[in-house]
């Protein structure tokens, strides 16, 4: 028979409790049931006690730090990154660690089974296989009893998934990146108020209606393609036909509170030069500029929009009239195409995967006017045609979900007609719900014989038309040049809205308003 273990110093332990890591010294231990009457702890005694056991294992439970989630990079190829590890929402952000001690910021776009694919919003020089991966936020786990205030079935909002950005007054005058950060060597942005990329969008019906119009400083637009307080127009145009000019004019001349300035996928020069010549200081005062250009990732930029739209529905939300200039959709649709094709979304019309066109109108409808006592955003989107080609996708899908186009035709600047506005070729969608018949019947009247004239133009220079064959030609003939000075504007010139209307009034009734 085996000799029997010896005793250790303190073994048995007296207090069976005190070899129990989850009970605290000095605390209640464990209730003891099933006592006899004799010394034993009354029922209620034994209620306290569990009752003081489960209050002290919530208050731990309550002070419990934080998971420290982290992932291991795997794949690196093109555009994306694959890592796994980590469970992750679409449109979180993760922190990569560098070989060197620098980290990378990147976003979760998607995913595979226990992979997910990351699109980096920085450089990723320097970034090896295994590579730590980690949330921006610490990720907490999902509550086994949701709060008993939660909504039954509700899901987490994108509001707390998305990026926050800084936000207010503290960035007028500033230029900034996708991401917020300074890139006017002006300081670091001191705003304290923050707001996600993501919002919901303004329920339609709550939504105010445009019935005001608005002075952009533009005689052409102002007479003929008048835009109300919260409209949102295209500006269609090639490349080198003066947009970024009719832009700056409008950034500087529009009765607005607030401007902001999205410069989206443009070059790099042109943004300086758009900040210091076309803008100017005395527009900048008053405006954001978001700066994301073609060299930055194609997440920055979709973020540069993004953020530009965010900063304008915080001062709409503050009672203000903004003007949003984003420059330009295309850019920020073919940022969305890079991301898709590189995430493997099958390519569609001319390589555009078909979330591009969802994305398209999921921001735009985020400008407009706001709810009732809430201020506006009248937003102009540029949209580059390929070639002068109206039926590029991309401008076909915008000229539907917008309220209006302005169209800068190539033949105009190439005579040395500016601003290039097309008037047969644009339409505000607004216009006859914010002015009364009269002016529209005299912006149909200049259309018109605008239009008569450039039909028979080649007619007319070669001399092959008689005078007194056609008596509308006649007239248009007669007002083309009137017509022309009309519609042209030096960009130093503002033409405030009262003024641009009595000069069309005054033009449409000598050459017969009523034709």
């Amino acid at each position: 028979m085996p000799a029997s273990r010896p005793a250790a110093a303190g073994y048995p332990p007296s207090n069976p409790i005190s070899t129990r890591p989850w009970v605290r010294a000095g605390s209640a231990p464990w209730p003891r049931w099933g006592r006899t009457a004799r010394g034993a702890t009354s029922v209620h005694d034994a209620t306290a006690s569990l009752a003081r056991f489960v209050q002290g294992c919530t208050a731990r439970v309550r002070t419990a730090a934080p998971v420290a989630a982290s992932g291991r990079l795997t794949r690196v190829a093109g555009l994306v990154m694959e890592a796994v590890g980590l469970k992750l929402p679409v449109g979180s952000t993760c922190r990569i660690m560098q070989a060197h001690g620098r980290a990378a910021e990147a976003e979760v776009v998607g995913f595979n089974g226990e992979r997910l694919f990351l699109m980096p919003s920085s450089e990723v020089h320097g970034l090896t296989a295994g590579s730590l991966v980690m949330p921006l936020e610490p990720q907490r786990a999902a509550p086994a009893y949701p709060p008993a205030d939660a909504a039954a079935g509700s899901d987490l909002p994108a509001e707390e998934i998305t990026k926050h950005l800084p936000v207010g007054d503290a960035l007028l005058g500033r230029v900034v990146d996708g991401a917020g950060h300074p890139l006017d060597r002006l300081g670091p942005i001191t705003s304290a108020q923050r707001a996600p990329l993501a919002a919901r969008p303004v329920n339609p019906i709550e939504r105010q209606p445009i019935e005001r119009p608005l002075d952009v400083g533009v005689r052409a637009i102002n007479a003929m393609l008048t835009v109300g307080r919260g409209q949102r127009m295209g500006l269609f145009a090639g490349s080198g036909v003066g947009k970024s000019v009719l832009l700056g004019m409008m950034a500087r001349y529009t009765e607005a509170d607030v401007t902001v300035v999205g410069l989206i996928g443009e070059r790099g020069r042109e943004v300086k030069e758009f900040i210091d010549h076309i803008l100017g200081p005395e527009g900048l005062a008053r405006s954001v500029v978001v700066a994301a250009p073609a060299d930055a990732a194609p997440l920055m930029r979709l973020q540069g929009a993004a953020y530009a739209t965010v900063l304008a529905e915080h001062f709409r939300d503050q009672g203000k009239n903004v003007l949003l200039i984003m420059d330009s959709l295309t850019r920020y649709a073919m940022a969305q195409r890079e991301i898709a094709l590189a995430i493997g979304e099958p390519p569609a019309t001319k390589g555009y995967p078909p979330s591009v066109f969802a994305k398209l109108p999921a921001l735009v409808e985020r400008a407009g006017n706001g709810t009732h006592g809430a201020g506006s955003i009248t937003a102009f989107y540029t949209v580059l045609t390929e070639g002068d080609d109206q039926q590029d996708p991309i401008a076909d899908s915008a000229r539907a979900i917008l309220d209006g186009h302005i169209v800068l035709n190539r033949t105009l600047a190439d005579t040395g007609h500016y601003p290039a506005i097309d008037i047969e070729q644009s339409i505000s969608r607004a216009m006859h719900n914010i002015v009364d018949a009269q002016q529209q019947r005299h912006a149909r009247t200049l259309k018109k014989l605008f239009s008569r004239y450039q039909r028979s133009r080649d007619l007319i220079q070669v001399g092959a038309y008689v005078p007194g064959t056609d008596p509308e030609l006649d007239q248009a003939i007669s007002a083309h040049a009137t017509i022309g000075n009309f519609l042209q504007q030096d960009m130093q010139d503002r033409a405030p809205y009262a003024d641009s209307l009595t000069l069309m009034t005054a033009i449409a009734e000598h050459f017969g308003a009523d034709t």
